[in-house]
Formats: C-alpha cells, structure tokens, sequence
C-alpha cells in the first residue's frame, strides 16, 4: 500500500514503513530497536533520516545502499553519512561499497576521522602543489602513509611541498615539513627545528 500511496519508495515511504516496522515490534514488548533507512541516492537518504530524526528518538543507523564501487562509491557515502553526521544524526554508520569489505571499515573510519568523531592514527595534511613544489610530494605522502598505517595515537602531521607556503601550515600541525629541493625545514608543535636533509 506504500508503493500505492507515495508511487515509488521516496523518503517519506522509507519514514513510514521503517516507523510501522518498530510500532509492530513495540507491540510484542521489544525496543531495544535502531532503525536504518538507506537508499542508493545520497539526496534520499540524507531526507529519510532528517524526516526520521524528527520523528522518532530510537537510534538510527546510517549508510547509502548500493553506493558503487572505487573513488564514486566512496564520495557517495562520505557526502551523505557525513552530512548527515555533522547534523547530529546517527549513531552508528556502515559504508557499503562494491568489492572488498576491508575497504568498507578504511572508509568509515576516515569519514569520522575526517569530522573528529574518531581520534586515532596519523592526520596527513598534504598540499595539492603547484610550480613551486620542487619534489615528488605524492610519492613521499604515500610512502609515509604506508609506513604509518598502524599507528593508533592521534597525530596531525603536514607535508608540504615548498618554503613559500608550506612552513604556514607545518607551524600549524603537531609535527610538519616544508620541503625544498634538496632539504625540508621541520617544525614540532609550531616551533622550528632544523633542516632535513632529502635522500637522493
């Protein structure tokens, strides 16, 4: 009768049927219930959830369904458990991606890295470069990514590729560099302290 009432499955049809699905398990004496609602459209998913928060204090579990696979399926799922969060809704998420699920928990554990909802391992902050930036910044962020992985302790560290702007934002992070061609100046907790020679 749903699909009569609204035509297809809209953000109020996904409202009203989740909200009939926990009145039917209050009836038999059970509410320990979280409720998701999820479409494959990260604009419907962001409406159901607004539309349920309003309307129910039970928690809500958060995800775009189907959202694809590789950097599309990552975006979908950032834009819409992400706005979502900084909304204040949701309790818990789950990102639902096309191949491997490993992949799946990386990528909700960044989203709520990303909004300070989880403090833990490195913040890289990187700049996009430029003509100035006079080293192969990308290689050097990926490689210290890698060797990073499995540190648990929240640090934010910026790797900058040049001594114009990049001693800006190095001052800014915990620990930072701003590299040159031939060395990088680092700073700790906003103080400089010295050069680092670049291995050839």
């Amino acid at each position: 009768d749903l699909l009569e009432k609204y035509g297809r499955p809209t953000p109020e049809a996904l409202v009203e049927s989740a909200l009939r699905e926990v009145r039917t398990l209050e009836d038999l004496g059970f509410y320990d219930i979280e409720i998701s609602v999820k479409a494959s459209s990260v604009l419907e998913t962001v409406e159901a959830n607004r539309l349920l928060a309003s309307r129910t204090e039970y928690p809500l579990h958060l995800g775009v369904t189907e959202a694809g696979s590789g950097l599309a399926g990552i975006i979908k799922s950032a834009v819409g458990i992400g706005t979502l969060l900084i909304e204040g809704i949701g309790d818990t998420i789950r990102v639902s991606l096309t191949g491997d699920p490993v992949e799946e928990v990386t990528v909700a554990r960044e989203i709520l890295k990303s909004l300070g909802l989880l403090k833990e391992g490195i913040n890289i902050i990187s700049c996009p470069t430029c003509a100035r930036c006079q080293v192969d910044l990308l290689s050097i962020v990926q490689e210290f990514s890698e060797r990073t992985r499995d540190v648990k302790s929240p640090l934010d560290v910026a790797i900058m590729g040049c001594v114009v702007n990049g001693p800006g934002e190095a001052r800014e992070a915990e620990m930072g560099v701003a590299l040159g061609r031939t060395n990088g100046l680092f700073f700790q907790k906003g103080e400089e302290k010295g050069r680092i020679p670049l291995a050839k």
